[in-house]
């Protein structure tokens, strides 16, 4: 087997030539921890096979889902190869999880209801999915249950893996459970630092996360952020005549259009909302579905509530606001704020969490301090009105949020992560040589 000068041949290849069959051969159990630093630098690989294994597919929508969709076209356009390993819906569901996604097959394993999210049950299946594709690398998305069985079996069969962090879930717990909350959430770490203790690497979205996980003793984690679709969403879409006319329609004294993308449930700590409800000259615009949809309806009488929308539709619903507000201090890092910023929207949220690395105040937008009463509305209130000062502070600091996300397409993004999985797929070869 020969090797192109500045390419590397993947651990996969290696144990097969060198050492024997993938199924016996184990990486020790007793593998230190480490740090992302230990994993050295190396070439970036020219072609990848990669299974990427979700906690979360289509057709749910959310950030995993997105970001996994998205990363898959980009490994498409860049050459690479890929099997995904999803969720599937049951038969009676009016809508099936795909086959095949950007030309990739999708692989999908029974699940379970569970709060109207689809939960894949874990089960030796993953191994011999694995086996028979044979990747170089394990992609696990978010793992909390698949995942965790997906990570055990790349260790089992030796096959590099990196995992990538992205709902802060002991936050969500803490939530829900009530005076048990604390408990809860400190056990939940305790489960996560053991899921990522099977990864070889760990990406955080977020410097707030990468702190976060480091804080909670999670080893081997680096950064790596979200792309955003800089095409799809775009200022000029508020041109668009469709767009003019919804804006139109929800603004027709001309108020200033405040709007919210995502979903609608206690986790996105929507309540603060209530705040913008009586800010004069003002329309408040909820896109998105979930389970808080008629409490909030009842909270915000006055609010429009666009419903769940996808592609065209949704771009041109960022296009018809004036200003993108948002609520959540669990977020780990805000794809929807991005997406606002590539619109060219001026955007507020709360100085927690991923918008803190996404919102410069002054020059992007602002952030508010979420344990301040009424601190939301102080933070929009400059950039409501129809006068010439308004609309110019909207224009430049959505101009700048714009600038700032260009340089954040999905195919860098992609590009970058194709760099950590030759990291570990690097570290790999140099342990079993």
């Amino acid at each position: 087997m020969t090797t192109r000068p500045g390419t590397l041949r993947s651990p996969r290849r290696a144990l097969r030539d060198g050492i024997g069959h993938h199924l016996v051969t184990r990486r020790p159990p007793d593998t230190p921890p480490g740090s992302a630093d230990d994993i050295p630098d190396a070439p970036r690989m020219d072609h990848v096979r990669v299974a990427i294994v979700t906690e979360s597919f289509l057709p749910a929508l959310n950030g995993v889902t997105t970001s996994v969709c998205k990363v898959l076209e980009c490994l498409r356009e860049q050459g690479h190869e890929a099997l995904v390993i999803a969720p599937g819906t049951s038969p009676w569901s009016p809508v099936m999880t795909p086959e095949h996604y950007a030309g990739f097959p999708v692989h999908t394993v029974t699940s379970l209801p569970v709060r109207k999210f689809r939960v894949g049950l874990p089960s030796y299946e993953l191994e011999t999915v694995l086996h028979r594709f044979r990747p170089d690398v394990v992609h696990v998305a978010s793992p909390f249950v698949l995942g965790v069985r997906g990570l055990v079996a790349a260790r089992a069969l030796g096959i590099p893996s990196v995992a990538i962090y992205q709902t802060d879930m002991p936050s969500y717990i803490r939530q829900h459970a009530g005076p048990a909350g604390d408990l809860t959430a400190r056990a939940t770490w305790r489960w996560i630092r053991r899921i990522h203790e099977q990864a070889d690497l760990t990406l955080a979205p977020s410097t707030s996360a990468l702190t976060d996980l480091a804080a909670h003793h999670v080893p081997r984690v680096a950064l790596w952020g979200r792309g955003v679709d800089s095409d799809l969403f775009h200022p000029d879409h508020r041109h668009d005549p469709a767009a003019d006319a919804l804006h139109a329609t929800l603004a027709p004294r001309g108020e200033t259009v405040l709007g919210y993308v995502g979903r609608l449930a206690p986790e996105k700590e929507l309540h603060r909302l209530t705040e913008l409800a009586s800010l004069p000259g003002t329309r408040l615009v909820l896109v998105g579905e979930g389970p808080s949809r008629e409490v909030l309806q009842a909270q915000l009488p006055e609010a429009v509530f666009l419903g769940r929308r996808e592609g065209a539709d949704l771009a041109r619903a960022y296009a018809a606001f004036d200003v993108f507000v948002h609520t959540g201090t669990r977020e780990t890092f805000g794809q929807t704020l991005q997406e606002a910023s590539a619109a060219g929207l001026p955007v507020v949220a709360p100085a927690r969490g991923g918008p803190v690395d996404l919102i410069e105040p002054g020059v992007t937008g602002a952030l508010f301090d979420p344990d301040v009463r009424g601190a939301l509305r102080e933070a929009v209130l400059p950039l409501v009105g129809a006068g010439a000062q308004e609309q110019e502070l909207r224009r430049r600091l959505g101009a700048a949020g714009r600038r700032r996300v260009e340089e954040r397409s999905w195919p860098a993004l992609v590009d970058q992560l194709v760099g950590h999985y030759s990291r570990v797929v690097h570290k790999a070869a140099f342990s079993v040589a």
